[in-house]
């Protein structure tokens, strides 16, 4: 091998290690990188979920009569005219 080969042989291998693991911008946190983008975008598609299923909630409470009447009856125990409201004393805890 010439020395002006194992020179550019020496220069391509210095680059390539420089590529993979040195810098900034290294090959390495770029898969570091995008695996946590995955992780975030995975976080964000839950919070996504959970926000239009709120939404749902929140619309039904505003416009959904059976919805309305629902949380009525279970936050407030409010009867209908003819209905009658049983409590029932709670059990005792413990011996």
């Amino acid at each position: 091998m010439t020395r002006t080969r194992a020179l550019g042989l020496g220069v391509f291998l210095a680059g390539a290690a420089f590529a993979v693991g040195g810098g900034e911008y290294s090959t390495w946190a770029w898969y570091k990188l995008r695996s946590q983008e995955r992780v975030e975008q995975r976080a964000v598609d839950s919070l996504t979920r959970a926000v239009d299923s709120l939404e749902a909630l929140a619309r039904a409470v505003e416009t959904d009569p059976a919805t309305q009447e629902r949380i009525a009856r279970e936050s407030f125990g409010m009867i209908r005219d003819g209905e009658y409201l049983l409590r029932l004393p709670a059990a005792p805890s413990g011996p």
